[in-house]
């Protein structure tokens, strides 16, 4: 395994660059029952979880999300970048650093909605940049512990906190809970019925811990459920 990086840190990220591709995940004892997963488990056999010890970066990926379409996550996680970041060392001239939680912390509420982010997902986002130290020290803790400590944060929820721990522990068991989608995915797939809830989907993945997070990336190429009613509608809070 060969890479470059630049920078203070390119010593800290070459010598975790096995973890964060994947390498420390060992689907070993993952032994699906359900004819469909095994399946998909024989065909992907390189699926793995990378894990990036970067507590803070991926909870901030993960506020940008909350309760919006993907596009408007992306254009919040672009605005964040733009004005809270720097240049990154090295060839790259297009590529930056991960926002800088100090400017983040002390900036004022008007300040995100021209970047895309109502008051609601600002306030989260100077809040936990605020604790960014206590955040990131959670990157030494189990992914129950850190679980428990992030959900005590006024904003963060189960979603948030599994789209988080998937990343910086590279824990393949957390699922998703309130997802508008993956409810239904899952349900789909392994049922075939057309629609469910969490609690179904939960009942359904429970044989599968530790590994319920890894079912549902393997059932994700096989598409959404049916689709029924109105999408979301994608809005531009620099309009509102």
């Amino acid at each position: 395994m060969v890479g470059d990086a630049w920078g203070p840190g390119a010593g800290w990220l070459l010598g975790r660059l096995g973890q964060i591709i994947g390498l420390d995940d060992d689907p070993f004892g993952f032994r699906p029952g359900d004819s469909l997963v095994a399946e998909l488990h024989r065909r992907r056999p390189g699926l793995r979880f990378g894990k990036t010890q970067l507590v803070l970066d991926a909870l901030i990926v993960a506020i940008c999300a909350q309760k919006v379409t993907g596009r408007e996550a992306a254009n919040a996680l672009r605005g964040l970048h733009r004005m809270f970041s720097d240049p990154a060392p090295g060839p790259n001239l297009r590529l930056t650093l991960p926002p800088d939680p100090s400017r983040i912390a002390a900036a004022p509420y008007y300040a995100f909605h021209e970047l895309h982010l109502e008051k609601r997902r600002a306030d989260v986002l100077r809040t936990v940049a605020s604790h960014a130290e206590q955040i990131e020290e959670l990157a030494l803790s189990t992914p129950e512990m850190a679980a428990d400590r992030l959900r005590r944060i006024a904003g963060i929820g189960m979603w948030s906190v599994a789209e988080t721990l998937a990343v910086s522990h590279g824990d393949p068991d957390q699922v998703p809970v309130g997802d508008f989608h993956i409810k239904h995915l899952v349900v789909h797939h392994l049922t075939g019925k057309d629609r469910g809830t969490d609690e179904e989907m939960l009942e359904l993945l429970e044989p599968y811990r530790p590994h319920r997070g890894r079912v549902i990336r393997l059932l994700h190429p096989l598409g959404h459920a049916p689709k029924f009613g109105p999408r979301t509608t994608p809005r531009d809070i620099t309009r509102l």
